[in-house]
C-alpha cells in the first residue's frame, strides 16, 4: 500500500517533464516526479522520487501505486531499451495508462533514428495492451534556445533547411496536453500536436528581429557546419539525430498543422510570435 501521488512524471527536470508537472500543479493535482537528481526536482505539489531507467528495482519501486504515468527519455542510444523495459515493468505494476512523448511523423521505417524508435516504442505499448496516449509534437520552439548564443554572437540563426516550413510547437502545450491525458478518465490513442501556423526558419528569424530589435538573418548551412555549432550544447549521437531530423523537415514533411492543441486545450495553440516576445532577451545582445 503507498499513499504517494498516483500519476508519475518520468524525466520530471526535462524541459516536457518540467511543463507536465507545472501543468498539473496548476490544477492542483499533485504528482511523483521521478529524477536521478531528485534536488532539481520543484513544485509543492510534486513528490520527489528518485529513479535511474537502468535501475528496474528503482522504477518498480517509483510505479508502486502508480496510475498513469508519462514517459519521455533523454535522446540517447539506451532511448527505445529504457522506454520498452518502463513499459513492461508498468503493466507488471498494474499501471492503467501511460502518456508517451513521441514525434510527428513517427514511422518503424523512418530514415531518422527518433522516429525509428517512437515508433517502436509505440508498437511495443500497442502490443503490451496498455492504455496509451502517444502524443507526437513536432520540433519545439524551446529547441532554439540551444541557438541562442550563436544568434547573440553571430546575428544568424543557422540551420539545414532550406525554405522548408515546419509547425513549431511550445513545449508548455505539449505539457497541459499531457496533463490533461494523465488525468482523463480514457486514453487519447495517438495525437499529433503542432503550432498553430507552418514557419520557415526565416520567418523564425524576423519574429526574432522584430522582439530584440536587431537583425537576424537566416542562414541556411550545410548539415557539418550546423553539428559544428551545436557541438558544444549536445552530445554526437543527439546531433546525428537533429541532422536527419532536419533533413526530414527540408524534405517538406514537418508542415503539418493540426487542431488537437486547440480541441484538447479548448483554446489556441501558442504562437512563435509570443514565444518569441517572452524569450527575446535570450537572443538580444547584452
Amino acid at each position: 500500500m503507498t499513499t504517494a501521488p498516483e500519476i508519475l512524471i518520468v524525466g520530471a527536470t526535462g524541459s516536457t517533464g518540467r511543463a507536465v508537472s507545472g501543468a498539473l500543479a496548476t490544477e492542483g493535482i499533485a504528482h511523483r516526479a521521478m529524477s536521478r537528481d531528485t534536488t532539481r526536482v520543484t513544485g509543492e505539489l510534486a513528490t520527489p522520487v528518485r529513479g535511474d531507467l537502468d535501475d528496474a528495482q528503482g522504477v518498480r519501486e517509483a510505479l508502486n501505486g502508480v496510475r498513469a504515468a508519462y514517459l519521455v527519455t533523454p535522446s540517447t542510444e539506451a532511448a527505445e531499451t529504457q522506454q520498452r523495459r518502463f513499459l513492461d515493468e508498468a503493466v507488471a505494476a498494474g499501471v492503467e495508462h501511460v502518456v508517451l512523448l513521441s514525434q510527428l511523423g513517427a514511422d518503424i521505417d523512418s530514415p531518422v533514428r527518433f522516429l525509428r524508435y517512437h515508433a517502436a516504442v509505440e508498437n511495443h505499448a500497442e502490443g503490451l495492451g496498455i492504455g496509451i496516449s502517444a502524443l507526437r509534437p513536432n520540433l519545439f520552439m524551446q529547441g532554439l534556445l540551444a541557438l541562442a548564443e550563436t544568434v547573440r554572437r553571430t546575428g544568424t540563426l543557422p540551420a539545414p533547411i532550406g525554405s522548408a516550413p515546419v509547425s513549431v510547437i511550445d513545449v508548455r502545450d505539449i505539457g497541459e496536453v499531457a496533463a490533461n491525458a494523465l488525468i482523463a478518465p480514457t486514453p487519447l490513442g495517438v495525437r499529433t500536436l503542432t503550432g498553430p501556423e507552418s514557419l520557415t526558419h526565416a520567418e523564425l528569424a524576423d519574429h526574432l528581429s522584430t522582439v530584440t530589435g536587431r537583425r537576424i538573418r537566416f542562414e541556411d548551412v550545410d548539415p557539418r557546419q550546423f553539428a559544428e555549432v551545436l557541438a558544444p550544447v549536445l552530445p554526437t549521437w543527439q546531433i546525428e539525430g537533429l541532422l536527419e531530423d532536419y533533413a526530414h523537415y527540408a524534405r517538406g514533411e514537418a508542415t503539418e498543422v493540426t487542431s488537437a492543441v486547440p480541441d484538447l486545450l479548448g483554446r489556441p495553440a501558442r504562437d512563435f510570435r509570443r514565444f518569441a516576445v517572452e524569450h527575446a532577451d535570450v537572443f538580444r545582445v547584452a
